[in-house]
């Protein structure tokens, strides 16, 4: 007999609103991301502005509302000035983070032509590593500020009349890490995102920040840095950034598939300390997170390292091209249900990064097609049937060991209830590897709904992959639930993403 998880679905207990940019992604001046990625002139997909059509057309699939850029580390040595203006006469640049050689080929007015064309915004990111308040104020104007002053100007001279106008500004990335150019001290970077914050308003009072937080939850400052940056920030920034991403080194797929219970401990533990800063200064405000850099990465740890010390200064090289397996592919829905089940405090996340660089998107290194890694499905299901209002969900489920872990659920879910198309998707991950469960779901309050689908991701083989032309895991439609008297059922096989969804009949 199968194992049975219980859980209730109702419309009373929301979580709430989801802000359609927990959707959001990433892409950074980093390896095949850029060039040869969404840019590649000359190719025969590639439209007259160099841009790849059908990795276009890959991420209106996702429907990614916003997108980080230009890093990342990168933007530590980002001289904006360098990526505007004529494209001949841009300066070549070595870039020290990930030490390649950037070209400047991309650069504002491109990037947000894109972005455009993808349907989606620019989260842009000023450097608070090698510059400062000056440089993030002098590029703000460039973006945003109509007209009639030294850098407005010269944005309608290179071309581009109508402000930019990017709303959401990254103050620095990762500045707590010692490998990030210009790093800085709690203290320090907190007075001067503090400051930078304050004058950047003056030019844009529309916008808003993300201070950033912890690059991952082992940092030796963790949470004493989020209690220092926000002691001088909480008054001027709108989000504090949070960074992780996950990786199977040991090959122990079973405790792998328990590291989203990390990610939502680490959501609790910042949205604590958030909390008692607003005590602290008798605030009324709220400070929501942007989870802005999240994924699984570690496939390519070791060829990224010989590029860097052995084979500097390339342009684009290869790098960070992690090939995602099935696995992975669960992990990612993983850490989607609890983002979603945070979408109170969650507000803004970005699934790093978009296209090559440890991406749901791959182009082929020989210049032919693109394709869809594994990981590409959960986020593609999340992001079209996830929208509307998170639900509370009272969940039941059998429980197995992992060795890093100790117990863990075997269900994972959450809800959502699309009130304008009058659905409901529930979005559910079994990670027990070896037996099936049976999730009954009590969703009375939907009186009148109907099953529309189960869409299902599964593979017996947790390390299979895709490839150009060869799509061995994608997801399938089954029979496995049903829905009696406001009971819903739905076999889960073991190992398996399910996206079940209800739509009102008609009267």
């Amino acid at each position: 007999m199968a194992k049975k998880a219980k859980m209730v679905v109702d419309r009373a207990f929301p979580i709430a609103q989801i802000d359609k940019r927990i959707y959001g992604s990433f892409i950074e001046h980093l390896g095949r991301a850029v060039y040869d990625g969404i840019y590649q002139p000359g190719h025969p997909l590639s439209d007259e502005a160099g841009f790849r059509r059908d990795v276009i057309e890959l991420v209106k699939e996702l429907d990614v509302p916003i997108v980080r850029y230009p890093g990342g580390n990168f933007v530590s040595n980002f001289y904006w000035e360098d990526s505007v203006g004529p494209v001949e006469q841009r300066p070549h640049r070595l870039e020290l983070a990930w030490k390649s050689l950037e070209k400047n080929e991309v650069g504002l007015h491109e990037f947000s032509q894109w972005a455009k064309q993808a349907n989606s915004e620019v989260m842009m990111a000023v450097n608070l590593g090698t510059r400062g308040i000056t440089d993030a104020c002098n590029l703000l104007e460039y973006c945003n500020h109509p007209g009639g002053s030294r850098y407005s100007d010269l944005r309608r001279k290179h071309g581009q009349e109508e402000p930019y106008g990017f709303k959401t500004w990254c103050l620095g990335n990762e500045m707590d890490g010692p490998w990030q150019l210009g790093h800085k001290t709690a203290d320090e970077y907190g007075r001067l995102a503090e400051e930078t914050a304050k004058a950047m308003h003056i030019i844009d009072p529309t916008i808003e920040f993300v201070a950033c937080g912890s690059s991952n939850r082992q940092m030796p400052t963790y949470a004493i840095w989020e209690d220092t940056v926000l002691s001088h920030t909480y008054e001027y920034v709108d989000y504090l950034s949070l960074h992780t991403y996950y990786g199977n080194r040991s090959g122990d797929s079973n405790d792998f598939l328990a590291k989203s219970d990390d990610m939502d401990a680490f959501i609790k533990e910042i949205i604590a300390t958030c909390d008692y800063v607003k005590a602290k200064k008798r605030s009324k405000k709220n400070m929501y997170l942007s989870f802005d850099e999240w994924n699984v990465w570690y496939h390519s740890n070791a060829a990224d390292d010989d590029i860097t010390e052995n084979h500097p200064w390339q342009v684009a090289p290869p790098m960070l091209e992690d090939i995602y397996n099935f696995e992975d592919a669960l992990l990612v829905g993983l850490m989607l249900i609890v983002l979603l089940r945070h979408s109170d405090r969650v507000k803004v996340a970005c699934l790093a990064q978009l296209v090559n660089v440890i991406a749901p998107i791959m182009t082929d290194a020989n210049g032919e097609g693109s394709w869809r890694q594994t990981i590409f499905y959960p986020f593609m299901h999340a992001s079209k049937y996830g929208r509307g209002v998170a639900l509370q969900p009272v969940l039941s489920s059998p429980r197995h060991s992992t060795s890093g872990h100790d117990e863990i659920t075997d269900v994972e879910a959450v809800a959502v209830y699309n009130e304008e198309k009058e659905e409901v998707t529930i979005f559910a991950v079994n990670r027990n590897l070896e037996e099936d469960v049976v999730l009954d779901s009590d969703v009375r309050s939907f009186a009148g709904y109907k099953v529309a689908e189960h869409i299902v991701l599964e593979c017996p083989d947790l390390k299979m992959v895709n490839a150009f032309g060869q799509e061995n895991v994608k997801p399938q439609v089954t029979d496995r639930t049903t829905l009696s008297n406001g009971q819903l059922t739905s076999m889960l096989h073991k190992a398996s993403w399910n996206v079940i969804r209800l739509v009102k009949q008609a009267d």
